[in-house]
């Protein structure tokens, strides 16, 4: 298979072994009468433990007056630019685009598209 990865002017060359829907189900349902799975619920609770304090610093965001500020001055709005200028995860990317529509400073979601930017060159 010839594959162009993103960012990468030249094709790379990859194999795989061809693994169909039906050898794949069969291999599971293999595994799965083996053995009941023994789940570390430690896990789960750190992740929602996290998940609580972040929900509860919400607007806090040290990184949000620095967010509006980039989107004022590309007058571009993503999730995905605030990720990679800010050097931020996702969910908080969302979350600090998200306070930028309630506040008017950006449209809503259009899809794939960037949002609308709805004070261009103003100061927050």
């Amino acid at each position: 298979m010839l594959f162009l990865p993103p960012g990468v002017a030249r094709l790379t060359r990859i194999h795989g072994a061809y693994v169909s829907e039906e050898e794949v189900k069969r291999v599971t349902s293999f595994l799965r009468e083996q053995m009941k799975p023994e789940y570390d619920t430690s896990i789960a609770a750190e992740i929602s433990a996290e998940e609580e304090v972040e929900e509860v610093e919400g607007d806090k965001d040290e990184k949000y007056e620095e967010a509006v500020e980039l989107v004022l001055q590309t007058g571009q709005a993503s999730i995905s630019m605030v990720q990679r200028k800010l050097r931020v995860g996702y969910n908080r990317a969302a979350r600090m685009i998200e306070a930028m529509e309630n506040q008017g400073i950006v449209g809503p979601s259009d899809g794939v598209r960037p949002r609308e930017v709805l004070r261009r060159g103003e100061r927050f």
